[in-house]
């Protein structure tokens, strides 16, 4: 028995577009943070509400104050998900996700460059991704992203203007993640590449602009309006995002596989010559800069590089691999029958995630009856475990809600200032605190206080109850 070049292709394609995206859905790893928990809350609210809130109904600190929840559609999604099959359920959302992801990045990928070149595009996708490869709205929005630049390279593939009716794709990327924003700044960045090509004619810049204009429109179907546009600018100026790990710069001690990724890259792209129009260069540059900024653009530039540069190192276009329509149509069968036994026996499959710091699971069975309804401190990573388990946090990770002064002052008592703490406690009357043992100045003054006293204490989580 022989085995072609064909057969390996599709070996490559079934290994990249689906067993690897499968596997990275199914690793206990999608739920290492805080804010998976409250992001179901969320949506577990909405469907009991059927209502999208406008005030703050799950902490005590801020309860009624002014609150836009701008990913709503994720949040539903989550949450949907969790009620139906527990975080099995959210398993199957996250597993869907980054299946249509990779199936987009190898479709486009295989257009250009061989199996090893498939290959070698998914692992280093994969490098930047993994960290950030969590079961929260950003990565609904990875696959929106590429979704959209798919429809944008096949119109300048085309040489044409991209269909209007794609633009209202934004409707659901508006509801789904605040990266819609980026998905318009790409779609100017094509459009003045298409426009510089046709040297500024008429037709080109008009149906460049009717379809921008389109976009814009489609985006402002949402709940929020125009709020949605302003929301991530109104973020980026929180003076306390430093404080939180993914607004901080890129460094190789803290994403060193992002630097490995960047190295590979680099070293392929001497090799193999790249050919890229200056204004996709300018993207990838601009984006590379934003990732050097904050590690949350890491995931941006990683999508729509591994989308850009294996055409710009590509010899020209490859047969298609299923010419006949026929073909094609068993094959979209033959993946979603897969897919679909797949995500069932996902959701069928009981799943519980590790106990860390973004599940102190046990720590919260042990917060005594009499004091779930009292108002307590609580570490900030475990502000989501406490929603989705029906108890008011100090603070979660709605940054953008509690502000720059809160949140410094929260800090201020996280590092033991105890005239801060005082003060806290007496304004929200504080019956008990639930802290991460790192915080340990902080729990050695509560140890000393007669005042409080300890009640539990694990790897995870330390509780202590006001006297």
């Amino acid at each position: 028995m022989t085995i072609d070049r064909a057969d390996i292709e599709r070996l490559v394609l079934v290994v990249f577009g689906l067993l690897v995206p499968i596997a990275l859905g199914s690793s206990l790893t999608i739920f290492n943070d805080g804010d998976v928990r409250w992001h179901i809350a969320a949506g577990q609210w909405m469907l009991d509400h059927r209502s999208v809130p406008y005030e703050d109904p799950f902490s005590f600190t801020f309860a009624g104050q002014p609150w836009m929840a701008f990913e709503w559609g994720s949040q539903l999604i989550y949450g949907a998900a969790h009620r139906v099959a527990g975080f099995g359920g959210v398993a199957a959302v996250v597993t869907a996700a980054l299946v249509a992801l990779h199936l987009v990045i190898v479709g486009q990928a295989r257009r250009w460059v061989g199996p090893l070149g498939i290959a070698v595009t998914v692992i280093l996708l994969n490098l930047i991704l993994i960290p950030m490869t969590l079961a929260r709205p950003h990565l609904l929005g990875w696959v929106m992203l590429a979704v959209w630049l798919s429809l944008l390279l096949k119109a300048r593939d085309d040489g044409r203007t991209p269909p209007l009716a794609a633009a209202a794709l934004m409707i659901l990327w508006a509801n789904l993640h605040a990266s819609f924003a980026i998905g318009l700044v790409i779609a100017a960045v094509f459009a003045l590449d298409a426009c510089l090509e046709a040297r500024w004619r008429w037709p080109a810049v008009r149906g460049w602009l009717v379809f921008g204009i389109a976009a814009a429109l489609a985006a402002m179907v949402n709940p929020n309006g125009i709020h949605n546009f302003l929301y991530p600018i109104e973020v980026a100026q929180l003076k306390t995002l430093t404080l939180i790990v993914e607004w901080r710069p890129s460094n190789w001690g803290r994403t060193p596989y992002f630097f490995v990724a960047l190295g590979i890259a680099a070293l392929l792209m001497a090799w193999r010559g790249v050919r890229l129009r200056p204004v996709m260069a300018g993207l990838l540059a601009l984006l590379l800069l934003l990732a050097f900024h904050q590690m949350r653009h890491q995931a941006v530039l990683a999508i729509i590089a591994a989308m850009l540069l294996p055409r710009a190192m590509g010899r020209g276009t490859r047969p298609a691999l299923f010419a006949e329509p026929q073909q094609r149509r068993l094959v979209a069968v033959g993946l979603a029958s897969a897919l679909t036994g797949l995500l069932l026996f996902r959701i069928l499959t009981p799943l519980e995630p590790a106990e860390n710091g973004a599940n102190p699971k046990s720590a919260i069975a042990a917060l005594p009856d009499d004091l779930r309804s009292s108002p307590g401190l609580n570490g900030y990573d475990f502000g989501g475990p406490l929603i989705l388990a029906g108890i008011k946090p100090y603070i979660d990770g709605r940054s953008d809600m509690y502000g720059d002064a809160f949140f410094a002052d929260y800090q201020h008592i996280l590092n033991g200032n105890r005239l801060a703490f005082d003060r806290a406690a007496r304004r929200y009357d504080l019956k008990w605190t639930m802290l991460a043992p790192r915080y340990s100045g902080l729990i050695g003054r509560l140890d000393s206080d007669p005042a409080w006293e300890r009640i539990y204490a694990d790897k995870v989580a330390v509780i202590h109850r006001r006297r």
